[in-house]
């Protein structure tokens, strides 16, 4: 059984939206709660980048079960989260993992401001993982997210993620499997919030 772990990241201060939206409330929890749930359900282990108030984030948020990681670089954009999130796995111990043991095989990429993700959409990924794996969700022809990186390309997309592109440069230059997740999640993202007035805790 391939060893996939779920890459969550938390660490953008939310320019649009007027906060973090690691701290944004959604449905009775916070959104950096509701993703670390979701990829708990199928990935392990689940690395968390913070950036933005990342103490008090770390303070606040019920992040059990996951490594908290802090990107001092955050506002440089989504990038430098994704190569901290990396550098994290490739030091992770062999056999640390609760399902199994070995390096890890392959990472899922999540985003804190998509709260529809779903453990079925996750699962439809992870069951390609591999180390040489490239595969994108897509929902009705439209690629979203979560993004599965195979071990073997941790490096170059480390290598050339820029500003708030993140793997997208280098997806765009080699070939991905599009795994159709229609219906079993919703990809909107959180952009701005509901009626214009942001929620803390």
């Amino acid at each position: 059984m391939s060893t996939v772990a779920g890459l969550v990241l938390a660490a953008g201060g939310g320019r649009r939206y007027g906060m973090p939206k690691a701290l944004v409330e959604y449905g009775g929890s916070l959104l950096v709660e509701r993703v670390v749930r979701t990829a708990r359900a199928v990935c392990d282990p689940v690395l968390v980048v913070l950036g933005a108030r990342a103490v008090d984030v770390w303070r606040t948020a019920d992040l059990d079960g996951a490594t908290v990681l802090a990107n001092p670089d955050w506002e440089s954009g989504m990038a430098s989260s994704l190569r901290t999130g990396l550098d994290g796995l490739r030091g992770w111990p062999v056999a640390a993992g609760r399902w199994g043991g070995g390096a890890i095989d392959a990472a899922l990429v999540l985003l804190v401001d998509m709260p529809g993700l779903t453990p079925a959409a996750l699962e439809q990924l992870a069951a390609r993982a591999a180390p040489d794996a490239l595969a994108v969700a897509t929902y009705a022809g439209v690629r979203g997210h979560p993004v599965l990186l195979g071990r073997d390309h941790w490096a170059g997309v480390a290598a050339t993620a820029t500003g708030d592109e993140g793997a997208r440069r280098y997806l765009a230059t080699h070939p991905v499997t599009e795994v159709d997740c229609t219906g079993l999640a919703d990809p909107t993202d959180l952009d701005v919030p509901p009626g214009g007035v942001p929620s803390a805790p």
